[in-house]
């Protein structure tokens, strides 16, 4: 504690002042450097995506397409069916 009262406070702030820009400074170097990698990172994932290959769907899920299908056409029929006074667009 002596010697920040020999010291004035003009030149403590000053102190102060100087070290908060040097942390400033090192924060948005820091923030810079990790928007960078995550940059990079984004960059990467779609040159990967190049090299995917797509897999054609295999047979029991094509039937279970179709029977979906169906199902909601009979559906749609059979409530069309229910109301023979309306007719559905």
């Amino acid at each position: 504690m002596g010697v920040l009262r020999e010291m004035g406070r003009d030149q403590l702030g000053s102190i102060v002042e100087t070290i908060k820009a040097k942390v400033m400074g090192s924060l948005k170097r820091k923030a810079k450097n990790e928007k960078s990698k995550n940059k990079n990172k984004k960059g990467s994932s779609s040159s990967s995506s190049a090299s995917y290959v797509k897999m054609d769907k295999t047979a029991s899920v094509k039937v279970e397409i179709q029977s979906r299908h169906a199902r909601k056409l009979i559906d749609k029929t059979l409530m069309a069916a229910d109301q023979p006074g309306k007719m559905e667009r």
